[in-house]
Formats: structure tokens, C-alpha cells, sequence
């Protein structure tokens, strides 16, 4: 009867049970020790059946377990993660029992409070409790009212208190690079400083000093030093862009020649050569402007797209891409694939039209049908509509001005580096290398040019023989004539062999003079080295051994003295000029002929861009424009707006992206290798401004 009793009042405390338990039952007619007693707690519910466990074994089954679980998750005061627990109240005789079940309530960590034995006193605590949990939600909820509304004040300022400890913090860590003077009363600190900024900072020091009510004056002093100095370069917002495609080949050294200045214009005339499209180019040139119009609250709006980033860091270089694509879409006379015949084409039939237009095979003849001068400006437009041979006039046309724009950009880059040699007073390779340098480069690519003007000048289809169209000779096959010592085929009856009187003896004396400039590129300079270091040694000698033998008293060691190490190193040096030499001989040599033929680019990717542009018009845009009535103005509209995706998407964007992938290319390799090394580092100022943006893409990121 007793146990049914105790069976009772566990289940009733394991349903009901508010607070944790730890005490007796009510006192019965029994002994006291003999009492059964109770223990009741929460346990993490994950933990209850090894708890179990251990209480039956550890026990030896003379305990009585009950448990009911919490439903509502509660919060771990440590690090506030939600946590499923389970209450739970044992029913034991004994000290000793009870000693060991709270022995395995600690280890189990779960969670014991003492109770009253009376259940009016239970009841009493019950009450005391709610009452508390009441107090406590108002409290809580007070507390929460008021950390939102201190929150809400706090975010209003938020950013500036970011700026203002950025600030403090960057101060404080460039402070921590000073040094103390010998007295410590003062810091002492050394920086890179642009010369044109110096008496900016004498000011901003002297206006600090003011405000900080110092008594003690500030000294900037400029001292010699062995290092070499980062580069810095101005810039503004329209050659920041410039700078940035520069510098991602490499950042100049200190004081060399920048080619950003000169890449703002060949940059954007070498793209429109290879994209040269009124239309295309007056989409980009638009899209340019507008962003340069809209720059400040583009700006403002920090995106982490990268590509619209990209775009808008390069608005600048996008319009002026845009504006040369629209001139020498002009020079083309291509707009879309079509012509535009403002003055009238030169060119006038002598056969009847429907004869022309039905036979693709019949051309016009240059001294009946043209007139005799040129279009005034650009393309005739008749060759928009010409047939099997517009595609030949274009090669022929495109592909000598490719090569004549690349000839002069290379000699350009050549002539750039007389600056370098002429301010670093590099006199050995100003003579023995920028010399031969430019005499290859002009004795055999720029007199191939000069070439193609002759035969342009002296050749044309209206003169007499020797010197009508055909007996003009072959520029490409003259110039491997000429550098294989060829004697030329015989010509056409009526026809001269060479261009001009002497063009033979010409030839072959600008090849020898070509072919001699490379051993003196290749071994001038390393000899004079040489020659300099062996005189410098043989001064040096004698001053070292006169010192040598005043130490030892008079006494010499011959050989002896500093060891047999230093031929050797000097003959690694040389080693490595020589082959640095060959190497760099090689390289201009061979690059000479790569660097002109990679120039074709120019013309291959103006040939694509107009063929893709007249097969959309032809397959796409001419459908829509056939149609009549008013089912084809609706065809017309749909048509319209699927060649416009594909013009924008592809001859605009693709064909867009690609050529200025090939114009970077022609900067770095074929342009900037023939005088820019790039082996600098920037010059990276204290700036807040930088800072502060740094700071904030992290937090970003973060």
C-alpha cells in the first residue's frame, strides 16, 4: 500500500511539476530514516537514457525514475542555442542512495533545486514563482523596448562611427611606424613623398600644429636615399582607366616612360580599326555617354557586381571607342552593312543597269566608268553593292593598312625607348641597342611600307603600261625576294621589273646593313661591359694591395687575399648579361616579324565584324523588310526586334569584347615590350578616402 502510494505522487509530481524538487515526503507513522525520499531536476533530453542507465546499475534498481519532456525548446544561458530538455523527479531510501544519485545528477549535469516538504509550502513557492516569471517577462520586455529604441538612435550614426574609427585606427597604425629620437620627446619617420605635394604637406603640417596648440614646430626635411622610389602616376577620372589597362601589365619603374598618355589615343583608333561600324559604333559611343552623364549616382550606388563594375570603371575608354568606331565607320562608309552615299558615287555604268545587275561576272571598267577622283570622303558606296570582287578590294585595302599601322606603332614603341636610355643616361645601350634597333625595324617593315605608297601613287588602272594595273608588282612577294636575295620573275610584256631605278642595289643594301645590326645587338653591349670591368679591376688592384700590404706590415699574401671567389662571380655575371643579351637579340629579331604579321589582326577581325553585319541584315533584317501590307508591319516589328538582340548581343558586346581583348594584346606584346618593362611598385598614399572604401567592401564581404 505504501508503494502505491509513492507510485502516486511521482506520477502527479512528473505531470505537474513547476520548479525542480530535492526533499522529503511527508512524515509518516514510520521511522524517519526508513522515509522515502525525492530528487526532481531537468536534464538535456539526449542524455536521459544513459542517465537511466546509470541510476539502475549504480543503484541496483532501488530507485524509481518518471520523466516527462518539456515541449518548449529552452535557451542555453552560455551561448543562447535552443536545447530540448526533461524533467524528471527519483524516488529513493537512504543517505546513502541519495548521496550517489546526486553524484549522477552531477556528472550527468543535470540541474537539482531544493523544495519545501509541505505541499502548502510547495504551493506557496509555486505561486512566488509565477509571480517572478511575471516580473521578469515585464522586466524582458521593457529591457527589449528600450535596446530597440537605443538600436534604432545608435543605427542613425552607425556609418560615422565606422569612418571615425577607420580613421583613429589608421592614424594610430601609421603612428606605430615612427621612431623615437634620442631625447623621446619627439617621432621621427621616413615616406615616399611626390615632390609637387611638398609644399601642400609643409602647410597641412603647420595647420595641425595650430590646431593642436603644439609649441614645438614641425621639419620635413628631404633626404638622399638608395632605394628605389615607387611610381606614382596623376591621374583624373578620364585617364584613371588608362592607367589601370597600363598597369595591369606591369607598373613602371621610377621615372619610365608612362605610355598611358599616348594609349588614350591608340587604343581606342586600333579597336575602331578592327570594329569600324557607324552603327555599332554610335550604340557604344551612346551607352559610354551615358554613364559618363549619369557618373555621380552610378557612382553612389555600390554594387558587387563585377562586370557592371568593370563597365562603368572603363566608361571613359567605352565612349571613345565608340566615337573612332563611328569615324572609321565612315572611312568604311559602313553603317549596319549598308553605305551611305552622301556625295554621290564616282562610279557611273556605260552598260545597261539590268545587264550589270544579272551578270555577277561583269565589272565596271576603271577608264570608262570612274570618273577620275577619289570619293571625297571614305569608301565609294558603290562597292557596298559590288559583288565577287568587294570582298577582294576590302583584303586588299584592310590588310596594307593593318600592316602600315603596325609598322608605325612598333617604330613608335622603338623611338619610346630613347627616353628611357636618354633620362637613366644609358649611353652603351643607346648606341648599341636603340640604333640597331630602329635601323631593322625601318631598313626592312617601314621601307616595305614606303612600298605600298609607291604602288599606290605610281600604279592605277587608268594609266599606260609600264605602269598600269597590270604590271604592278606583288609587295608580298617583293619582300620575300628581297630578304631571300631572289632574283624577281620576269614581268608581264611591257612591264618594268622593279618599281624604281635602283630598287635592286637598294634592297639588298638594306638587308646587309639589317643582318649586320644583329651581331652588334647582340654583342656590343656585353663586350663593353666586359671591357669596363677589366679597367675598373686593374684600378682597383693596386689600391687594394698597397692597403693589404700597409695592414700586414709590409708583408703580402699574393693570392691569398679575399679567396678565389670573386672571377668566378664575375664571370656568372657576365654569363648572365650574355645570355640576357641573346635572348633579348632573339626576341626582337623574331618578334620583328611575328609582331608585323600579328598586326593582321586588325584586318581579319574588320572582315568579320562586316561580314557577320551584312549576313544579319541578309538572313534576318531583309525578311522582315520584304513583307507587305499591314501583317508584315507586325512581322517587321518582331523581326526588327530580334535582329537588334542579335546586333546588340553579338556584333556590339562579343565582337565588342574581342576586339578589345586583341587591342590589349597589341599594347602589351607587340607595343609596350619594345621599351616598357614594368618592374615597379605603386606608390600607395595615406589616404582616408581609400580607407574608408577598403574598410567598407570588407564589411561588405563579411
Amino acid at each position: 500500500m505504501t508503494r502505491a502510494l509513492i507510485t502516486d505522487e511521482a506520477r502527479s509530481a512528473g505531470a505537474s511539476m513547476g520548479p525542480v524538487q530535492l526533499g522529503y515526503l511527508e512524515k509518516s507513522n514510520e521511522r524517519e530514516d526508513y522515509l522515502p525520499c525525492f530528487v526532481a531536476g531537468v536534464i538535456l533530453r539526449e542524455r536521459l537514457p544513459a542517465f537511466e542507465r546509470m541510476l539502475w546499475r549504480a543503484c541496483r534498481g532501488n530507485v524509481f525514475l518518471r520523466q516527462a519532456m518539456i515541449e518548449t525548446p529552452l535557451e542555453d544561458p552560455t551561448n543562447g542555442d535552443q536545447v530540448h530538455k526533461s524533467v524528471f523527479i527519483i524516488f529513493f531510501q537512504g543517505d546513502q542512495l541519495k548521496t550517489r544519485v546526486k553524484k549522477i545528477c552531477e556528472g550527468f549535469r543535470a540541474t537539482l533545486y531544493p523544495c519545501p516538504e509541505a505541499p502548502a509550502d510547495r504551493r506557496e513557492m509555486a505561486m512566488g514563482v509565477m509571480t517572478r516569471i511575471e516580473d521578469l517577462n515585464t522586466v524582458l520586455g521593457q529591457t527589449q523596448d528600450h535596446r530597440h529604441r537605443v538600436l534604432v538612435a545608435a543605427a542613425k550614426n552607425l556609418k560615422n562611427w565606422f569612418v571615425k574609427v577607420r580613421k583613429i585606427k589608421a592614424i594610430y597604425h601609421t603612428l606605430n611606424l615612427f621612431n623615437l629620437d634620442v631625447t623621446q620627446k619627439c617621432l621621427i619617420a621616413e615616406c615616399w613623398v611626390p615632390l609637387l605635394d611638398i609644399e601642400t604637406i609643409q602647410l597641412a603640417l603647420r595647420r595641425g600644429t595650430e590646431r593642436s596648440g603644439s609649441s614645438v614646430p614641425p621639419i620635413l626635411n628631404r633626404m638622399q636615399t638608395f632605394e628605389n622610389p615607387p611610381t606614382y602616376n596623376r591621374t583624373n577620372k578620364f585617364t584613371k582607366a588608362f592607367q589601370a589597362l597600363i598597369d595591369a601589365y606591369g607598373v613602371a619603374s621610377y621615372r619610365e616612360m608612362n605610355p598611358a598618355p599616348y594609349t588614350i589615343i591608340t587604343f581606342p583608333f586600333l579597336f575602331a580599326v578592327m570594329f569600324g561600324d557607324l552603327g555599332h559604333g554610335a550604340i557604344m559611343a551612346l551607352f559610354g555617354l551615358w554613364m559618363i552623364r549619369k557618373e555621380k549616382g552610378l557612382a553612389a550606388q555600390k554594387t558587387d557586381n563585377e562586370i557592371w563594375n568593370i563597365f562603368f570603371g572603363g566608361r571613359y575608354i567605352i565612349f571613345l571607342m565608340g566615337v573612332f568606331s563611328m569615324y572609321t565607320g565612315l572611312i568604311y562608309n559602313d553603317i549596319f552593312s549598308k553605305s551611305l552615299n552622301i556625295f554621290g558615287s564616282h562610279w557611273h555604268m556605260s552598260y545597261n543597269k539590268s545587264t550589270v545587275l544579272e551578270n555577277k561576272y561583269l565589272q565596271l571598267n576603271p577608264k570608262g566608268d570612274y570618273e577620275g577622283d577619289p570619293y571625297p570622303f571614305g569608301m565609294d558606296p558603290i562597292w557596298q553593292v559590288a559583288g565577287a570582287n568587294k570582298i577582294i578590294f576590302h583584303n586588299a585595302y584592310k590588310m596594307k593598312i593593318s600592316i602600315i599601322f603596325g609598322v608605325i606603332h612598333m617604330i613608335f614603341g622603338v623611338v619610346m625607348s630613347w627616353h628611357n636610355h636618354t633620362y637613366f643616361r644609358n649611353r652603351i645601350s643607346m648606341l648599341y641597342e636603340f640604333i640597331p634597333q630602329l635601323v631593322f625595324l625601318l631598313l626592312l617593315f617601314f621601307y616595305m611600307v614606303l612600298l605600298m605608297f609607291i604602288k599606290w601613287i605610281k600604279f592605277a588602272a587608268t594609266n599606260a603600261k609600264p605602269y598600269s594595273e597590270a604590271c604592278a608588282p606583288s609587295i608580298l612577294i617583293t619582300f620575300i625576294d628581297m630578304v631571300l636575295f631572289n632574283t624577281p620573275k620576269a614581268p608581264p610584256q611591257d612591264c618594268e621589273t622593279y618599281m624604281f631605278f635602283g630598287q635592286h642595289f637598294i634592297q639588298v643594301l638594306f638587308v646587309l646593313v639589317a643582318v649586320g645590326c644583329i651581331p652588334v645587338m647582340l654583342l656590343a653591349k656585353p663586350l663593353l661591359i666586359m671591357q669596363a670591368r677589366k679597367q675598373a679591376n686593374e684600378e682597383v688592384q693596386p689600391i687594394a694591395g698597397a692597403t693589404s700590404d700597409a695592414e700586414t706590415g709590409g708583408v703580402s699574401n699574393g693570392g691569398s687575399h679575399g679567396g678565389g671567389g670573386g672571377p668566378h662571380e664575375e664571370e656568372e655575371e657576365l654569363s648572365e648579361i650574355f645570355i640576357h643579351q641573346s635572348i633579348h637579340t632573339i626576341e626582337y629579331v623574331l618578334g620583328s616579324v611575328s609582331h608585323t604579321a600579328s598586326y593582321l589582326r586588325l584586318w581579319a577581325l574588320s572582315l568579320a565584324h562586316a561580314q557577320l553585319a551584312e549576313v544579319l541584315w541578309t538572313m534576318v533584317l531583309s525578311i522582315g523588310l520584304k513583307q507587305e501590307g499591314w501583317l508584315g508591319g507586325i512581322i517587321l516589328t518582331c523581326v526588327f526586334a530580334f535582329w537588334a538582340i542579335l546586333t546588340v548581343g553579338i556584333l556590339v558586346l562579343m565582337e565588342g569584347l574581342s576586339a578589345f581583348l586583341h587591342t590589349l594584346r597589341l599594347h602589351w606584346v607587340e607595343f609596350q615590350s619594345k621599351f616598357y618593362k614594368g618592374q615597379g611598385y605603386a606608390f600607395q598614399p595615406f589616404s582616408f578616402d581609400a580607407i574608408i572604401e577598403n574598410g567598407a567592401a570588407s564589411a561588405e564581404a563579411e
